[in-house]
């Protein structure tokens, strides 16, 4: 099992969530206060009415990432039978570095899936090892550091709205520090926007 939390000390992840919980003045911390815009609304508005729940949209990611759902840099566009969603973005640059976004739903459903784990046979949760929490827009998120599949090595945050559970997470990879990644998690989280099937 890959622990990120071990990269970086518990005592750095502390303060970092600290900051990023109520009257926080730094840049972009007013994220939370505007109104979000979502990126892509067409292209979510289709998910939405794909899966037949709600979905949350981005109406901010790090530079180039735009949220654009089959766009230039959406490598991930995936449903499942069970109406669970994965979509993620990317851009990597050899000798610049990578930053990867993954957003889920899973419809229906508030506990944490399962993994494959190290032993044949074995599963482990998808997402674990859980430190604090981060809160914007009415949404209170748990922020877990050791996570499975897509989202190995990155930073996520899980939370529930109408009996569903939806994650946000981020690669912790160069030139983007464990710090720089939950600073941005945090405005993703601010800028998301709540988009419901149509009728």
């Amino acid at each position: 099992m890959i622990r990120v939390a071990a990269v970086v000390p518990l005592a750095v992840l502390a303060i970092v969530l600290a900051g990023c919980s109520g009257g926080d003045t730094r840049a972009g911390a007013g994220v939370a206060k505007a109104k979000p815009t979502c990126l892509d609304r067409s292209g979510w508005q289709r998910l939405a009415n794909q899966i037949r729940a709600p979905v949350y949209c981005p109406g901010w990611m790090p530079d180039p990432l735009n949220g654009v759902i089959g766009g230039q840099w959406n490598n991930i566009n995936s449903v499942s039978k069970d109406r669970s969603y994965l979509i993620g973005f990317i851009w990597f640059e050899r000798g610049s570095g990578e930053l990867h976004v993954n957003l889920r739903g899973y419809p229906g459903r508030t506990s944490i899936p399962h993994c494959p784990g190290d032993i044949r046979g074995s599963t482990v949760p998808c997402f674990a090892d859980p430190h604090g929490h981060v809160r914007a827009r009415g949404i209170d998120a748990t922020v877990y550091t050791v996570n499975q599949g897509a989202d190995q090595w990155h930073v996520l945050l899980g939370w529930h709205r109408g009996g569903s559970l939806y994650t946000l997470s981020q690669h912790v990879a160069a030139p983007l520090t464990y710090r720089h990644v939950v600073v941005d998690l945090k405005k993703m989280l601010g800028s998301l926007s709540l988009v419901t099937p149509a009728a």
